[in-house]
């Protein structure tokens, strides 16, 4: 791992990051962050948020690094951040975009999810 100015903890090439992403998720953040024309230093930010029918909720937005976030870069395109505590709590989470009757949209796979609620954005 190494450090920059704003202390990101950035992966090197044979380190697993806490999360990962599928191709699919991998195009469709893409596709996104495309379509928003953001800042040089911005990207997209994962983490959690209390509350939701299960106490945690997956976030998923676009933004700036903050002081300390793990810096996953995707494809050498995208950067993505994710803070310490929410790193945490998704290690070894998959992200995923899926597409189905109900509609598409990204699906979060944490395998350290003791309940989930019915639509799937929200644990403990």
């Amino acid at each position: 791992m190494s450090q920059n100015s704003l202390n990101l903890i950035e992966f090197e090439d044979d380190e697993e990051p806490p999360i990962s992403f599928t191709d699919e998720a991998i195009s469709a953040l893409k596709d996104a962050v495309l379509s928003e024309e953001l800042e040089e230093d911005h990207g997209v930010r994962v983490g959690l948020r209390g509350g939701g029918c299960a106490g945690f909720t997956y976030v998923l937005d676009f933004a700036g690094p903050q002081p300390n976030d793990f810096l996953i870069k995707l494809d050498n395109d995208i950067q993505v951040f994710i803070d310490p505590v929410s790193a945490m709590h998704l290690e070894g989470t998959t992200i995923d975009y899926v597409t189905s009757l109900m509609g598409m949209g990204f699906k979060f796979i944490n395998p350290n999810a003791k309940k989930t609620c019915g639509c799937g954005s929200s644990f403990s």
